[in-house]
């Protein structure tokens, strides 16, 4: 026989390895309450069975599901492919495990048998029912009445009755709480050692019975479930007089053991409780709490007076193991004493043993029909024993009482495998009554037994014939579930059971098909849906019942049908396009894609846009968005509308998706300067404003968004003296240097604005007027000098420009440390050569300090000295670039004014020149000399200049610490007055009275220091000499 061919050969092996103890146990979670048809597993892949090669087996795998006759499975399986669903039967975990204790975990239990025999295995599958908060808490009744004292002190507790919740765990009671408590009361939950939460009521203010002796509210209970539940009784306390002890139990728990078969009275135990109370409060009432089962308040009694709890019903083990009996004792007060009593059932061997046979191989009216060709080891029935007693009571063994062509194969705990164990003879033995004895092990041992009747099939030699070899058929998709599709015949020349025909789809066959092993009916078990298959191609399978059995097969195509099922379908639920603001009317603005995955007319499909939208316009076909408008960001940022597409199918389906187009930003608008409004403004800064203090700040907006919308600030114009600097980010413009006296006066800054927009940045500028003065005496003059200013083209900005980059700042920085240091060595050089050259001259001039007289120059030299001041500044001008800011020599500085100007042009001049060039110039020309009858070394030029009338005015002064960046101006009073100093010595100035002395003391040290030239423009109206010593 080819059945030891080398395929078949190497499937025995690998089923031998895959199933050595020929049985097996899966376990999978199940939630109560779930849905008919709901995927649990897939034994085909979870048993790795997809290892078998179809090939090797006499037919296809089969999984058949092994239950006791008349029981009502709570899963089904694909007997193809393995698969397991929840059945139409409700799953409840609190009915199927109604009598296991809560804390232990409900299972559901059954038997697969995987078929056929050559790969047989039996699984025992175990689900566990994991619970769902199907049920809400509840309380004893709807009503709690409760009695509290009114002595009771605050934070005294009074127990209240729990809630019940047939739930377990989370799902179970979590939490009370009190709804409108007043106040008086409050609420805590404790939690008893075997797991159970109790309320407990709190008093929190004193009572006063004669106030109020009742208060009434609601206790809530809730589980912790999702979603939650709850409910609620209402809670009414009494306030009654003081009962000043409470009951106490001798013993808190008491635990006995009680046998089944103890009669109807027996008692269980006797609870004792004492109160020190006397009289009526001294009574002791006994009763069970309301967390006793219904079984347990069933079976036991608790006699209210006496506390003995006696059997009021028969116990059964079996029924209930153990039961917590919580006893109550009571004197009328709120403090009930509490003890618990366990009650352990122990087992008497009063059950018989049960038989149950769940058949592998379908019986014929209670028969199994076996042919004479069945192999060895055929499988016939999964034998279940089971004794409800406990320990040895409960061990069962099972056998046949005689000899027989069958065994009984262990396979799991007191079950068994009835298989055959020899060939069979249908011409010796026709059948077999199949006798199993089941024993326990109890005292006397109890047993049962049971009838298997087997009979034997005679040989087969006629296959069957279909009567069509090919079928097809049209099928519509979206057929309902069990659908027929069309019946498959066969015929077979057999007679009896041989000519009996199965049934049966090809290995080929999709699991959306079934066919009906007797009625050859092909059903759809599933929805078919063209767009997932459009056409099925296999097999079917016509078997006849002989042994060993014939078969043959014909092809099946079922063409699938299209319907108009499918809505069209967007690429994107939502688009987002982003479009320049400078796209032209009509230009191209996005495509929008969307496909239908049905065939024909039904998958034609045509865009709109819904909502009359003249703005934009959307090829039907091709999807494709136009705009009819033309697009300002800053109008209108964004558009949204929601584009419809629609089949052509008979019944059409449409489906809508969101288009949302973002206008982008070009950078199409100037800035626009909101600080200051216009030209014609300006702010007062005053002249002792400190160097980098913001005397303005200018703000300017640009109406982009995003770099086109950055802006940056810069002086392009005005700022002659470079007095201001502005910051290109903020716009505050701060004062650079110190302002001197020939700083007043308006100044006109030119700003620019510039945003940073790409490729060509916009900008726009704007007069800011600065009026440096202490006040503003004469606002209609500045406000003329502005207007006349406009009119007057503007000096470009030489010194502030952009800012520099950081490599030519370094360059600069290097410059400026070497000229410096140059000019140091210079200063020193030139410093002690002038020294020497000037020191007997000192001392000349020490030796005449008595009689020295202070001179003016005459009239007559006065051209002359202007005409060396301006030859001077000529030069001074050619070398200023080169020239160090600081130098380290003292000057006299000398500025010249009309005298008639009412506003400085910026025409004064100034000459600096050292102490010594200036003794050389006095020296050289000649000074006229007036004697005075003042006081000696005390002169009063103030007359001394009024009696040259005119002369030039002339200012000394010391000049400010080397360390200060700007000389500091100072102006002479009006009537010319020389004033001076020393070091050391303090002055004061003199005033206009011509023969009045000042007195103050004059060194002639302060001529000697060699002094620093340096020039700067100024605008003084006073011509001035600085002294800086």
């Amino acid at each position: 026989m080819d059945l030891f061919s080398g395929t078949y050969i190497f499937a025995v092996l690998l089923a031998c390895v895959v199933f050595q103890s020929g049985a097996q146990e899966k376990n999978y979670t199940v939630r109560e309450e779930m849905p008919e048809n709901i995927l649990i597993g897939d034994l085909l892949k979870d048993l790795n069975l997809s290892l078998i090669p179809d090939k090797s087996l006499t037919s296809p795998m089969q999984f058949k599901l092994v239950y006791k006759t008349g029981d009502v499975p709570l899963i089904r399986i694909e007997e193809g492919t393995g698969e397991i669903f929840t059945a139409g039967t409700r799953i409840d975990r609190e009915k199927l495990c109604a009598s296991i204790l809560v804390e232990t975990r409900c299972f559901y239990e059954v038997e697969v048998a995987v078929l056929p025999d050559e790969i047989f295995r039996l699984v025992k599958i175990r689900f566990l029912i994991e619970d769902i908060n199907d049920n809400a808490p509840l309380f004893p009744a709807t009503v709690i009445n409760i009695s509290i004292p009114e002595n009771s002190a605050i934070n005294s507790r009074y127990a209240l009755p729990a809630a019940i919740d047939r739930d377990i765990g989370i799902n179970g009671v979590q939490n009370y709480q009190l709804i409108k408590d007043q106040s008086m009361f409050g609420l805590d939950v404790i939690e008893t050692p075997e797991g159970d939460k109790m309320p407990q009521l709190i008093v929190q203010k004193e009572l006063d019975r004669e106030e109020k002796d009742t208060y009434v509210m609601k206790v809530k209970v809730e589980d912790g479930g999702f979603p939650q539940r709850s409910s609620t009784a209402i809670l009414q306390i009494s306030v009654v007089d003081t009962n000043d002890n409470h009951p106490v139990f001798m013993e808190d728990e008491i635990e006995v053991n009680m046998p089944e078969n103890a009669p109807v009275g027996t008692p269980v135990a006797q609870l004792h409780a004492t109160d020190a109370d006397i009289g009526e409060n001294a009574k002791i009432h006994f009763f069970f709490s309301n967390l006793v089962s219904n079984i347990a308040k069933r079976l036991f009694h608790l006699n209210t007076t006496t506390g003995l709890i006696t059997i009021k019903e028969p116990l059964d083990r079996e029924e209930s193991p153990n039961h917590k009996l919580q006893v109550l004792a009571s004197d009328g007060g709120l403090m009930p004493a509490r003890a618990m009593v366990l009650v352990n059932v122990t087992d008497v061997n009063d059950n018989v043993p049960s038989i149950d046979i769940r058949y592998i191989i379908n019986p014929i009216n209670g028969t199994v029909i076996l042919s004479e060709n069945a192999p060895l080891n055929t499988k016939i029935a999964l034998i279940t024993v089971t004794d409800k007693d406990a320990d040895h009571n409960g061990r069962v063994t099972c056998f046949t009482d005689h000899e027989v062509p069958f065994r009984l194969r262990p396979v799991f705990s007191n079950q068994f495998l009835l298989e055959t164990a020899a060939y069979l003879d249908y011409e010796s033995t026709r059948e077999y009554v199949i006798k199993l004895l089941a024993a326990d092990a109890g005292k006397p041992p109890l047993n049962q037994s049971s009838m298997l009747l087997v009979k034997v099939k005679d040989e087969n030699d006629n296959a069957p014939v279909f009567t069509q070899s090919f079928v097809s058929l049209s099928v519509p998709e979206n057929n309902y579930p069990g659908t027929k599709l069309t019946k498959i015949s066969a015929m077979d020349a057999d007679s009896g059971h041989n000519a009996e025909i199965n049934y049966l789809l090809g290995v080929d066959a999709p699991s959306e098909f079934n066919l009906d092993h007797r009625t050859g009916i092909l059903t759809a078990v599933k929805k078919l849906d063209r767009e997932k298959q459009e056409k099925y191609f296999f097999t079917v399978l016509a078997k006849d019942n002989g042994i060993p059995s014939l078969m043959t097969n014909a092809t099946v195509l079922v063409k699938i049908l299209d319907q108009n099922d499918n809505s069209p379908i967007f690429t994107h639920n939502e688009y987002n396009f982003y479009v320049s603001e400078n796209l032209p009317r009509h230009g191209t603005v996005g495509l929008i894609t969307v496909t239908d995955p049905d065939y024909g007319e039904n998958s034609a499909v045509t865009l709109s846009i819904l909502d009359v939208n003249d703005d934009f316009t959307i090829d039907p076909q091709t999807g494709v968005i136009r705009p009819n408008i033309s697009f300002d960001r800053e109008k209108q940022e964004s558009y949204t509308f929601y584009v419809k597409a629609e089949d052509g199918g008979k019944v059409s389906h449409s489906s809508t998706a969101k288009v949302t187009i973002n206008v982008v930003d070009v950078n199409d608008n100037k800035p626009v300067f909101v600080v200051p409004s216009s030209n014609n403004s300006y702010e007062l800064v005053l002249p002792s404003t400190n160097p980098g203090t913001v005397v303005f700040t200018v703000l300017a907006v640009d109406n982009d968004t995003g770099m086109n919308a950055e802006l940056r600030y810069n002086i392009v114009g005005g700022n002659t003296k470079g007095l201001f600097i502005i910051d290109q980010t903020t716009g505050n413009i701060t004062l650079k240097e110190k302002c001197f006296v020939t700083d007043l006066g308006l100044h006109r800054l030119v700003i620019k604005a510039k945003d940073l927009g790409q490729p060509d940045s916009l900008f726009n500028v704007v007069i800011v007027n600065l009026f440096v003065n202490e006040s503003v005496t004469n606002a209609t003059l500045i406000r003329e000098l502005v207007h006349k200013t406009i009119e007057t083209p503007v000096t470009p900005n030489i010194e502030t420009t952009d800012a520099s980059s950081p490599t030519s700042d370094y360059v600069k920085i290097m410059v400026a440390i070497i000229a410096g240091t140059i000019t140091v060595i210079i200063v020193i050089f030139i410093t002690a050569v002038v020294r020497c050259r000037q020191s007997p001259h000192l001392k000349a001039a020490q030796k005449n300090k008595q009689n020295s007289e202070w001179v003016t120059p005459n009239p007559e030299n006065r051209q002359m000295i202007m005409m060396m001041m301006k030859k001077r500044r000529k030069k001074r001008k050619k070398k200023k670039k080169h020239a160090p800011k600081k130098l380290l020599l003292n000057f006299v500085t000398i500025e010249e004014t009309k005298a008639n100007d009412a506003v400085s042009d910026g025409n004064s001049v100034t000459l600096d020149l050292p102490i010594e060039l200036e003794e050389q110039t006095m020296s050289k020309y000649n000074w006229g000399i007036i004697p005075t009858t003042f006081k000696p070394d005390i002169p009063d030029l103030a007359q001394h200049y009024k009696s040259t009338s005119p002369q030039p005015a002339f200012q000394i002064q010391p000049e400010s610490p080397l360390s200060l960046k700007h000389h500091i101006i100072q102006e002479l009073p009006l009537d010319n007055t020389f004033v001076t100093c020393d070091s050391i010595s303090k002055c004061s100035s003199s005033s206009s009275n011509t023969y009045r002395v000042s007195e103050c003391n004059y060194s002639v040290t302060t001529l000697k220091t060699p002094e620093s030239i340096h020039t700067r423009p100024t605008d003084s109206r006073a011509s001035t000499i600085e002294i800086c010593s």
